[in-house]
Order: C-alpha cells, then sequence, then structure tokens
C-alpha cells in the first residue's frame, strides 16, 4: 500500500458517491407522480448516500493531486463497487428487493448494463424504483467515471488514467486530444441519442414513463424493460421494435463513429473497418436466421411468448431474428421473442454472438469486434509466415499496422476471456446449475448480456441462482465490463510491491 495516494482515491470514491446519490433524488418526482409511498424510501437513499460521499471526500479534499496509473485502476474498480453498493439503497429502503443478495445483484447488474434480473415480476414494482432500475443502466452506460473526469480538472486533478482505464475496446480513439472535452461531448452525444430514442417511441405508441425507461436502457445497451415480457410486449407495434432495433444499433457502434456521423462525416463512418464487419455481419446473421426460421422452424419448440404476425409471418421472423441479433451482439439483451425456440442451429449462432460483442468505444460489452478483426488477421499472417518465415508482415487495420504490443494484449485478452468463461462454467454447475444453464449464465454475466440459454433463457430470469451463484454471477459483470485487466491486476502481487 506504500506509494499509493489514498486520500485521492478516498475523495475521489466520495464524488463519485454523491453523483450517485443525485441520481436517486431523480427517481423521486416519479414516485410522487404516481403517488407512491415509497418516495420517502427512494429519497432516504438518496440523502444517505449523498452524505456518505460528502462525507468521504470532506476528510480527504486536501489530498495531493498527483494521480498515477496505480490510483487509476482502483479508483475505476473501487467507484463501480461503490456505485454497486450504495446503488442497491433505493431497493432495500423501500422493500421493493427485500433480500440483498438479489438487491446487489440487480444493481450491478444495472450499472455493468448486463441487464440480468431477479425480477420475477416486474410490472407490480414502483414506477419510482423502475426509474432507478433503469437509471443505473444509463449512469452506468457511457461510465460515471467518465462523467467525473469532466469535472477532475476543476479540483486540479488529470483525468486521462481514469479514461484510459475505463474506455471500453483496445485503444481510446481520440476525438479532441483534451480528455475533458472528450468526455463533454461523449455525455453529449449520449444524452441527446437517448433523448431522440424517447421522443421517437412515445410518438410510436409507449407511455412516456415506458419511452424513458426503454430510451435509457437501450442507449447504454442494458436492456431492463418495464414489461415481464420485455420488448416482445409490444409484438403488435413493429414500428415500437424497429425504433429499438435501430438505436441498439447506434449504442454499439463507436461512439467517435457516431460524433462523426452526427457532423455530416459519413464517408468516415463506413471507412471504419469495425463497422463494416459491425454493419455487414449483423445484416448477413439475420437474413441467415431469418431464412431459417421461415424454412426450418422446430414444431416440438414452444414458446410462452405470444406472437401476432401484424405485417405476416416473413416480416415477423425477419423483424425478431434482427432484433434478437442486434440485442445480443451489443450485449443489450432485450427480449421480442425467445431465440431458443426457433430450432437448435439458431440457438447455436445466438450463443456464439455472446463471444463477439459490440464495437470499442461503444457502451456495449463483450469481447469487441475490433479484437476479432485484429485475430483473425494475425493469425492468417501467422500461415503467411510458415512460408515464408523470414518476411516482415505487419498486422493492417483501417490502413495502418498495428503495432506488436496491441496484438499480444488482443491474444492475451481472448485467451483470459476464455480461460474465465471455462473455469466459471465450471464454478456455476458446483453451485447448482445445469450445464448448458452454467454455460449460459457465465458467458451472459461475463459479456455482460442478460438472456442466455438453459433455465437463464431470453423467458426465464436469474431468480432461482443459488446465492453464491449470484454472488459470482456479480463479480463476472464487473470483470466484463470492465475489460478484464483492470479489475484482474488488483489481485496480482506486483500491482501492490512499492515501485
Amino acid at each position: 500500500m506504500k506509494g499509493l495516494n489514498i486520500k485521492i482515491i478516498i475523495s475521489f470514491l466520495g464524488l463519485t458517491s454523491m453523483l450517485n446519490g443525485i441520481f436517486m433524488l431523480f427517481a423521486v418526482p416519479f414516485s410522487m407522480y404516481y403517488g407512491e409511498s415509497e418516495k420517502w424510501g427512494i429519497l432516504q437513499a438518496g440523502l444517505l448516500t449523498i452524505f456518505i460521499g460528502f462525507f468521504l471526500w470532506f476528510f480527504n479534499r486536501k489530498a495531493k493531486k498527483n494521480l498515477g496509473k496505480k490510483e487509476g485502476y482502483l479508483i475505476v474498480t473501487l467507484g463501480w463497487l461503490m456505485l454497486s453498493f450504495t446503488g442497491t439503497l433505493p431497493y432495500v429502503f423501500t422493500n421493493s428487493i427485500p433480500i440483498y443478495t438479489n438487491a446487489f445483484f440487480e444493481t450491478i447488474s444495472g450499472y455493468s448494463t448486463t441487464g440480468s434480473s431477479i425480477l420475477t415480476d416486474i410490472e407490480s414494482m414502483p414506477k419510482g424504483i423502475l426509474f432507478w432500475r433503469s437509471a443505473t443502466h444509463w449512469i452506468g452506460g457511457m461510465g460515471i467515471i467518465v462523467l467525473t473526469v469532466a469535472i477532475l480538472p476543476l479540483l486540479g486533478i488529470g483525468g486521462m488514467q481514469l479514461f484510459m482505464a475505463e474506455a471500453p475496446g483496445p485503444s481510446a480513439d481520440k476525438m479532441h486530444p483534451r480528455i475533458t472535452e472528450t468526455a463533454k461531448r461523449l455525455w453529449l452525444i449520449y444524452f441527446i441519442l437517448t433523448f431522440t430514442e424517447f421522443f421517437l417511441l412515445k410518438i410510436a405508441g409507449m407511455t412516456w414513463f415506458d419511452a424513458i425507461n426503454h430510451a435509457m436502457a437501450t442507449m447504454s445497451t442494458g436492456g431492463f424493460s418495464t414489461k415481464n415480457a420485455s420488448v416482445a410486449h409490444y409484438d403488435a407495434f413493429p414500428i415500437i421494435q424497429y425504433i429499438i432495433i435501430v438505436f441498439m444499433f447506434i449504442a454499439g457502434a463507436n461512439f467517435v463513429l457516431t460524433y462523426f456521423a452526427l457532423k455530416g462525416k459519413i464517408r468516415k463512418v463506413f471507412k471504419s473497418e469495425e463497422f463494416k464487419y459491425y454493419f455487414f455481419g449483423i445484416i448477413g446473421i439475420s437474413l441467415l436466421i431469418t431464412f431459417l426460421i421461415v424454412n426450418f422452424q422446430d414444431v416440438n419448440l414452444q414458446t410462452s411468448l405470444q406472437h401476432t404476425y401484424p405485417l405476416g409471418e416473413t416480416e415477423n421472423a425477419f423483424r425478431h431474428a434482427t432484433f434478437s441479433v442486434v440485442s445480443v451482439l451489443t450485449t443489450t439483451g432485450f427480449v421480442s421473442a425467445d431465440f431458443t425456440m426457433w430450432n437448435s442451429m439458431i440457438t447455436a449462432i445466438m450463443f456464439s454472438l455472446f463471444f463477439i460483442g459490440g464495437s470499442a468505444g461503444s457502451t456495449s460489452g463483450g469481447i469487441k469486434v475490433v479484437r476479432h478483426i485484429v485475430m483473425i488477421k494475425s493469425s492468417f499472417y501467422e500461415f503467411k509466415k510458415l512460408l515464408h518465415p523470414n518476411a516482415i508482415i505487419p498486422v493492417r487495420y483501417d490502413g495502418g499496422s498495428v503495432p506488436k504490443t496491441i496484438i499480444y494484449n488482443i491474444l492475451s485478452f481472448f485467451v483470459l476471456y476464455m480461460l474465465i468463461f471455462i473455469v466459471s462454467s465450471m464454478l456455476l454447475t458446483f453451485f447448482g446449475l445445469d450445464f448448458q444453464s452454467a454455460l449460459g449464465a457465465a458467458a451472459s454475466s461475463l459479456g455482460n448480456i442478460g438472456p442466455a440459454i438453459g433455465s437463464v433463457s431470453p423467458v426465464d430470469n436469474f431468480n432461482h441462482l443459488s446465492i453464491p451463484a449470484k454472488w459470482f454471477c456479480s463479480l463476472l459483470m464487473l470483470i466484463g465490463r470492465l475489460e478484464l485487466f483492470t479489475v484482474l491486476i488488483l489481485l496480482t502481487p506486483f500491482f501492490w510491491r512499492k515501485n
């Protein structure tokens, strides 16, 4: 612990807690509007969280402003834990989720934008609590760390280390050399897109409350819905599902490219190699699954979700295929249909998408498309090297050569990711899950996806998991959200040695 600036870490945790408490208070007006007694519990939770945060910040506000890499990694991981532990308070204080394990699972599932739930009857929950539930997504989506980075310079603290530790993907593409400006622009885009989706969903037929919740859950690639059947509830309103598909797609794309698109630089978007794979990959897989649904539907597989076919069977198959592909690939986790009930091949295709993820620099989880591109290219270049061992053949991406350090980082990430997945699957079987469900729960939690296979399928939830399994899945969500290294480095002995 020597050499670490402990006071600055505690001070930052205080700031994080205060911001979290302020967000909690936003849920109070919703509870008041619907005349719910739970407003007092939410209010108490918000004020207590702000008080805890103020206490931690006030007594450490005069800390030295030097922020190194070690402090950056600790702040990000501990910041997320601080969010998760304080974020349980509205559930606990209102007695909406009385069991603390369940409350923590729901909370970290929100902040990590996983969308796995333990709630069996979502529609009976108080409206204020449902709003807070969606808000945890929205906060976690872009990362409260990035938000706070925009404030840190005011305190005389540099925030680059934090951004690099929190930013999703192998590298953080910069829109602007100043990190503060980057954080502000990211949040502005995030807010504008959320509001736009809210407006369109309201026009399309959702209530204003459902629209705002689904907009927050979409843009964060979270997937918490206000309906028991998720987005399948709106099966009779294809326009609603198409709007959500479009915004899930946008949320799963690199936010830097979204920024360029909003500025009218469309050519720059389609020059991105990752975007082309992401865009055409979604189209190709969606058409393949549509074809399989129309021609090879397994009649023996029945789902509890009701489908109305307002625009015919083919359109229905295309819509639900595209929705499911985009939902899983972007790790949003909304459900419009039970993809495990089409046929076994489709289930296998969907499960493989669990290990791809969205674009780097997006709010989605998973391994990320860019990592797969670099890994595949690196493998092909190895074949060439077998024929020409002395040749220097660089791996090229977006017109430039990829440094070997990044390639090694990506390969290490992939190996570590798969190792964690395998070990986690085994442990979850030990905690009481059957093999198929263990595979699904491990892949879903680590990839921040939500619905999976087995007993945690799109029409089921995680309530039946044992207490150890819930805590373990919570850990996987945290590790997955912060891209493995950020959390796991804290478990290494050399991290704690004084340099």
